[in-house]
Parts: structure tokens; sequence; C-alpha cells
């Protein structure tokens, strides 16, 4: 829950009122990340809401390589606020990968996600300049959090 609060309180931070895209970054990981049906979630909370959860949601069917290959080559094609809810995502995640990493990932695998993630938000740019620039300083703390040294 924290991370999708945080997610929704970075949005709201870069300007961001409108409820239905403060609803999706909420629910951004319901469908990727628990039984929850894509149907279920467009009954609930109407099409648009469903449509911005639907575009950053990871096909969990697919192998994670190709998974994060595919989050990589479609940010660029996403509506603009579903890349924003996907730039705020981004940079909460580079936040706990630096500041508080899974126990089980390895140095390695810390940086490479953070270059993973800077790949990704690289398709981004333009949506959204304040959301950009927090992932930015986000990813400069991470880093020189796993610094060697």
């Amino acid at each position: 829950v924290n991370h999708l609060i945080d997610v929704v309180r970075r949005l709201v931070d870069a300007g961001v009122r409108d409820a239905e895209v403060l609803a999706a970054a909420a629910l951004h990981d319901t469908v990727e990340d628990t039984a929850y049906a894509p149907d279920a979630l467009r009954a609930a909370f109407g099409d648009r809401v469903a449509d911005l959860v639907l575009a950053v949601t990871d096909d969990k069917s697919l192998p994670k390589g190709e998974r994060k290959r595919r989050q990589v080559q479609h940010a660029p094609t996403l509506p603009r606020d579903a890349q924003r809810i996907k730039l705020a995502d981004k940079a909460s995640n580079v936040r706990e990968v630096g500041a508080d990493p899974p126990a089980d990932w390895p140095l390695a695998q810390r940086l490479a996600y953070l270059d993973w993630a800077a790949e990704v938000v690289a398709g981004l740019r333009g949506a959204d300049a304040a959301l950009a620039a927090a992932f930015d300083a986000e990813l400069s703390t991470a880093r020189a959090a796993l610094a060697p040294g």
C-alpha cells in the first residue's frame, strides 16, 4: 500500500488533480499483482481508469525479460496520463531499490534495475517535466547510495 500511496503523492506533487488519473495510479498494480480481473476493474471504476491501469500493466504470462523489453518499447506509445503514472511508479521503485531494496537482490541486480528504469523513462520524456525531474533525482540518489565506497 505504501508504494501505491507514494505513486499518487508524486502525481499530486506534480500538479495532477484529475481524479481518474489518481484513481488509476492507486490501482496501477491491481491487475498485475492480484487476481482482480480487468473486467471487474472496468465495472467498478469505469473505462478511463481501467484503460489507464491496463496501459501500465505487464503481461505476467510473459517471461520477465520480455516484459521488461516491452516496457521500454511501449513507454513512448502510452497515453500521456499513463506515461505520467509510469513516471511516478518508476521514481517510487527506484527510490526503494536505492534505499530499501529487496533483501535477496545482489548489488548487480539493483544496478541493472536502475539502468533498466532509466531506459523506460527515456521513452517517457516530455510527458511531464516535474515527474521526469523527480525520477532523475531519485535515480541520482539511488546510484549514489549503491556506489561502492
